[in-house]
C-alpha cells in the first residue's frame, strides 16, 4: 500500500535526480522549494503528466523525504536510495507523508489559523480513537471527542486566577436584588447554586476570540479529507474508518510512545556518551531496548550524529556500543556510515556495520576486513576489554586473533600502529597465566613502547 500510494512521488524523485543532478538546471525559484515552471514543464513532458501533477508529486516527494532540496538544487533523499531494496525505508517515507497530512492538503485560507492549529494537535487524539474501534465511526462521534479535546487544549492554555477579586475602587457595589454573572454557569445548563467564594473557573484566552468562536464542524471534515488524500483513511456516507495502513501507523506512534516511557534503565535524557556507558553493563537484549527508547524521543538525524560522535572518542567500548545503537537505527544511518568509512578509527566498525545492513551474515561479515584491519578491530576490542572488562576476559579475546600463532599476532599488532597498544600488551601479559608467553607479550610491549 505504501509502495502504491507513494509510487508517482518515486516517480517524480527519479527523474528528478537524474535530470536535476550536479550540472543540471535549478529546480526551484528564489531558493524556495516550489518546483520552477521551467522545471515542471520539462519533467511534465518527459513524464507524460501535467505540470499540476508534477508539482503534487513533487510535494508528495518532498514530505516523504524522497526529494531533498538545497536552495536551488534537489537532490534524491536517503528513502530514494532505498527504495528498491529496503521496505522499512518505504514506510518510512509513507509515515513521514502522513505525519505532515495538514501541509499535504492545505486548509481553506478562510480558516482561522488558531482554529486550525488546535485541530492539528487534537487530531492524534482523534486517530487514536479510530485505531481502537477498528472499524467506521460516525463523524457526529468523531466530533464530538474532537470538540472535547480542543476544550482541553484551551483549559490548558488558560490562566487561574487564585487572588481574591476585591471591587474596584469607587465602583457602586451591585444591588441585592441585581443578577450576578456567576463563573459557574455553562451554556448547557443553568449556573450551580452559589455556594460561597470559589475559585475563577478557567476562561478561553481572550487574544484568541476567533480560535474559541470558530465551528469544528468545517474543520473536522478539512482534517478527514486531507488525512484520506494521503491515505491513512477512508472517507465518505458521513463516517471515516482507518484504513490498515493509517491504522499501522498509528500503531506504530502509539509504540514509539511506549518504548520511550519505559526506557529501562533510565538514560533516556542522556547524551549519547553517557547513555552508552549507562548500556555498558546491560545485556545485549536490555541494551537494545535502551538504544530504542533513546532513539525514539529524538529526531533520527541528529541521534546517528551524536552516536558517531561518541564512537569518535577515545573509549573503544563506547565505539562497539556506539555501532551495536546504529544497528537498531537501521537504513537512516547508511549514509553517516558510510561517510566515515576513511577514517581509520572507525573503519573496521563500519565496514561491519554495512556488511550486515547489505544482508551479510554477522559470523562471516568479518570476512569484509583485511588482515591489518581485522588486527586493528582486535586490538580496539582488547583495549575495551582491558579498561573496563576483568583479566579472564582479555586471556579469552586473544584466542579470538584471527593470527594462528602468537608470535604472529604480536608482529601484526606491532605493525599496525594501535595507539592503545602498549597499553593492551601490558594488560594481557599481566593477565596471563602462562609464564612464557606472558614474557613473550611484555617483551612485544616494550619493543612498541621503545619504537623496536
Amino acid at each position: 500500500m505504501a509502495r502504491s500510494g507513494l509510487a508517482a512521488a518515486a516517480r517524480v524523485a527519479r527523474w528528478a535526480d537524474a535530470a536535476l543532478g550536479p550540472g543540471g538546471d535549478s529546480a526551484t525559484v528564489d531558493g524556495k522549494a516550489t518546483l520552477s515552471d521551467a522545471t515542471a514543464e520539462r519533467a511534465a513532458r518527459a513524464l507524460g503528466l501535467t505540470p499540476a501533477q508534477v508539482r503534487a508529486d513533487w510535494d508528495t516527494a518532498r514530505l516523504a523525504g524522497l526529494i531533498e532540496v538545497h536552495g536551488d538544487s534537489a537532490r534524491p533523499g536517503w528513502r530514494l536510495r532505498a527504495w528498491d531494496r529496503d521496505d522499512s525505508a518505504v514506510l518510512r517515507g509513507w509515515v513521514a507523508l502522513c505525519d505532515a497530512w495538514s501541509l499535504a492538503h492545505p486548509e481553506p485560507e478562510e480558516y482561522e489559523p488558531a482554529a486550525v492549529a488546535e485541530v492539528v494537535t487534537a487530531m492524534p487524539q482523534v486517530l487514536s480513537f479510530l485505531q481502537l474501534s477498528a472499524g467506521p465511526v460516525p463523524v457526529p462521534q468523531l466530533l464530538d471527542l474532537l470538540q472535547q479535546r480542543v476544550t482541553e487544549l484551551r483549559t490548558e492554555r488558560c490562566e487561574i486566577d487564585y487572588a481574591p477579586q476585591p471591587e474596584a475602587a469607587g465602583a457602586e457595589a451591585p444591588a441585592a436584588d441585581a443578577p450576578r454573572p456567576d463563573a459557574s454557569a455553562t451554556p448547557d445548563g443553568p449556573p450551580e447554586p452559589d455556594s460561597g467564594p470559589r475559585l475563577q473557573r478557567p476562561r478561553p484566552a481572550p487574544a484568541e476570540p476567533a480560535a474559541a468562536d470558530a465551528p469544528l464542524e468545517p474543520l473536522l471534515d478539512w482534517a478527514l479529507e486531507a488525512l484520506a488524500s494521503v491515505g491513512a483513511l477512508t472517507y465518505g456516507d458521513g463516517q471515516a474508518t482507518l484504513t490498515p495502513l493509517g491504522s499501522w501507523a498509528v500503531w506504530v506512534k502509539l509504540e514509539q510512545i511506549c518504548v520511550a516511557a519505559q526506557s529501562p534503565a533510565g538514560n533516556i535524557e542522556q547524551g549519547a556518551e553517557d547513555m552508552l556507558r549507562g548500556c555498558a553493563q546491560l545485556r545485549p537484549n536490555a541494551a537494545r531496548a535502551e538504544y530504542r527508547a533513546w532513539l525514539a524521543a529524538r529526531p533520527v538525524g541528529s541521534a546517528v550524529t551524536e552516536l558517531i560522535g561518541a564512537a569518535r572518542g577515545e573509549d573503544a567500548l563506547l565505539r562497539g556500543l556506539a555501532f551495536e545503537a546504529l544497528r537498531v537505527v537501521g537504513a537512516p544511518a547508511e549514509p553517516e556510515v558510510r561517510a566515515v568509512i576513511d577514517e581509520p578509527t572507525l573503519r573496521p566498525y563500519a565496514l561491519l556495520w554495512l556488511a550486515e545492513h547489505d544482508g551479510a551474515d554477522p559470523e562471516d561479515a568479518h570476512e569484509v576486513l583485511t588482515r591489518q584491519e581485522a588486527t586493528w578491530l582486535w586490538v580496539d576490542t582488547a583495549a575495551a576489554v582491558a579498561d573496563h572488562g576483568e583479566a579472564p576476559l582479555l586471556v579469552r579475546h586473544l584466542e579470538s586473533a584471527v593470527q594462528p600463532t602468537v608470535p604472529a599476532l604480536l608482529q601484526e599488532v606491532r605493525a599496525v600502529g594501535h595507539p592503545r597498544t602498549v597499553q593492551v600488551l601490558v594488560a594481557l601479559a599481566a593477565a596471563h597465566p602462562d609464564p612464557a608467553l606472558a614474557k613473550a607479550v611484555r617483551r612485544a610491549a616494550f619493543q612498541v613502547h621503545t619504537g623496536g
